[in-house]
């Protein structure tokens, strides 16, 4: 009688481990914030003075230190002026700032630029000020998860076969599916990417 009382014990604690849940999985940590840097002009100016090229500098030297990472360059006017025109000088201060960005090295494919005109003050201020702080380019450095990019530079290179007449003999795209082969993907993929940005061709997740 004891033994078989025993043997329905064991088996009950069995059955309760069995409905226990499976210790459930830490979900993956959050990307890290964007790093910034702020790029202030003179009014009514979309030129780059020694101050704003020092700052490009730096976010360029910052760029460079993180895998994977985009650009974002967000052009701010003041209040003083039009809303149309202001959106166009926002524009124009945004590009200016990729320029830079670039000739400091940074690929022009991994750099996004946006015009916000009056949109988004530093200093909230009224109509037709002349406000120093609010004429500026935000530049955001996002660094995106990490993925696999051997396999995505493959995808990069099977979407543009699909897609396209064919593979030329030379020029960027083989050289690009050259260095993907030869294991260098980090060096073939921004320029598959825009090769198929300028076909309108949707990228292919990297996931």
């Amino acid at each position: 009688m004891l033994k078989k009382l025993l043997v329905l014990v064991a088996a009950t604690f069995m059955i309760s481990a069995c409905d226990e849940p499976a210790p459930a999985t830490a979900p993956p940590p959050p990307p890290p914030a964007p790093q910034s840097f702020m790029v202030f002009f003179d009014w009514d100016s979309a030129k780059l003075n020694t101050q704003a090229a020092n700052v490009i500098s730096q976010a360029a030297g910052a760029y460079k230190t993180k895998g994977g990472a985009r650009i974002t360059a967000t052009g701010h006017t003041d209040t003083s002026g039009s809303e149309q025109y202001n959106m166009a000088l926002s524009l124009r201060r945004a590009n200016a700032v990729k320029d830079a960005l670039v000739k400091e090295g940074v690929p022009a494919t991994a750099i996004s630029v946006v015009g916000r005109g009056e949109q988004g003050l530093l200093v909230q201020t009224g109509p037709n000020v002349r406000e120093p702080q609010n004429r500026r380019v935000e530049i955001a450095i996002i660094v995106q998860m990490a993925y696999d990019q051997a396999a995505y530079c493959k995808k990069l290179m099977d979407s543009y076969r699909k897609t396209s007449t064919g593979v030329p003999a030379q020029g960027p795209v083989p050289e690009a599916m050259a260095e993907c082969n030869a294991g260098r993907p980090a060096n073939g993929i921004p320029v598959l990417e825009k090769a198929l940005t300028d076909a309108k061709v949707p990228l292919p997740p990297k996931m």
